[in-house]
């Protein structure tokens, strides 16, 4: 109904990546971490890392359906700090470029990018400024041909590796939201420093650093888009990030259901195996239910943003729907391993953990809720 052959030859090719080169590793790299610089010139040998973007800069050219399928794919990963890695580059810290950034940045960054050549970050977060972005407090001061930069960044993901970071600073002091500028900061000029590599409780295969800008002077051409607008092209970025965590979502999350009931109809209670316990088979259907429904929520704003329409609120509840249904599935299936789901060594207990995050980054369940109100109109 939604997919060609087209559409399923990507699927199998991106199956095949997660399947040999992806989940065989994920445990050592959940103890390491992944090799992003490794990992996406193979992507990006295989046109993963572009896949709506323009053919000009190596990209696919495709629409969204396909984007839709490389991002379901990738939600079979079993270790949700790969799909993060990856959506970091592909969904948060080059849309800018492509959108808005200058011919120049466009081959500079973006088509090095696009074929795994180089990694990249999205730095907004700093230390007192998360969700209110207007908050932040890192400046960026026009000085003749370049803007000297002096700040901080937090949580910063893909941080410890990338090669350029993709960075909202504050031009001036004026107020309002026209007093931004959205850089691409290489960080290998000097003034640039990883501070050091967070320890999180969950996403552990993934970097996450924490970045700081002493007297960081970048170009003048390093600037995306016009002067002053970077708060704006972020907040319209923020859509593709917000919209890249609902295929991952779904499937993961049902992922995560099929390998719990695999467990309960082996595992004996009672004389009998769990699944038998009808309190469980139910609590199982709604959550394959709320999936569903998830599911084609996502579908539907593909639709949506296929017929150019602004699909913010849609996306917005999707963002909220999925980071409360995340946890809640992880949640319960590990109280349905039992003993065995606070082991360390079972994948639920990762999914745990991992599930955790999508209530906080790209966006607080908390502040999605205030969009939604917003553009109802109360």
């Amino acid at each position: 109904m939604y997919f060609n052959e087209e559409h399923h030859a990507l699927r199998d090719m991106v199956k095949k990546f997660v399947d040999k080169e992806i989940n065989p590793n994920v445990d050592e790299w959940e103890e390491k971490t992944v090799p992003l610089h490794e990992l996406f010139k193979k992507m990006g040998n295989l046109g993963l890392l572009g896949i709506t973007y323009d053919q000009k800069y190596g990209g696919q050219g495709l629409d969204y359906w396909f984007d839709l399928v490389f991002l379901e794919e990738l939600g079979h990963i079993n270790a949700g700090g790969v799909p993060m890695a990856i959506a970091v580059h592909t969904h948060m810290a080059t849309p800018a470029i492509h959108e808005y950034g200058s011919e120049y940045l466009k081959e500079t960054y973006l088509k090095p990018a696009i074929a795994g050549d180089m990694v990249s970050a999205i730095g907004v977060t700093e230390p007192a400024a998360g969700s209110d972005v207007a908050g932040l407090k890192t400046k960026a001061i026009r000085d003749g041909n370049s803007y000297v930069i002096n700040g901080s960044k937090l949580f910063i993901t893909n941080g410890c590796q990338a090669d350029f970071v993709t960075l909202l600073a504050r031009t001036d002091d004026r107020p309002g939201f026209h007093s931004f500028g959205l850089f691409i900061v290489p960080t290998d000029l000097p003034g640039f420093v990883v501070s050091r590599k967070l320890d999180k409780l969950g996403m552990r295969c993934s970097d996450t650093a924490e970045l700081f800008f002493d007297d960081l002077r970048v170009p003048a051409e390093n600037l995306i888009g016009e002067a002053g607008e970077g708060f704006i092209i972020q907040m319209k970025q923020f859509q593709y990030e917000r919209f890249c965590t609902l295929p991952g979502t779904y499937i993961s999350a049902r992922d995560t259901i099929n390998m719990t009931i695999n467990y309960i109809s082996q595992r004996m209670a009672f004389g009998k195996p769990l699944i038998k316990n009808q309190v469980l088979r139910h609590r199982l259907v709604d959550w394959i239910t709320e999936i569903e429904c998830l599911k084609h929520l996502t579908y539907h704003i593909v639709r949506m943003k296929m017929e150019g329409f602004d699909a913010t609120r849609e996306i917005s509840m999707g963002k909220l729907l999925a980071g409360e249904l995340s946890f809640k599935v992880a949640n319960g299936c590990l109280q349905m391993f039992g003993g065995m789901g606070y082991m360390n060594e079972s994948l639920i207990s990762r999914n745990f953990r991992d599930s955790r995050l999508l209530s906080i980054g790209g966006g607080a369940d908390e502040v999605m809720k205030e969009v939604i109100a917003r553009l109802e109109g109360f």
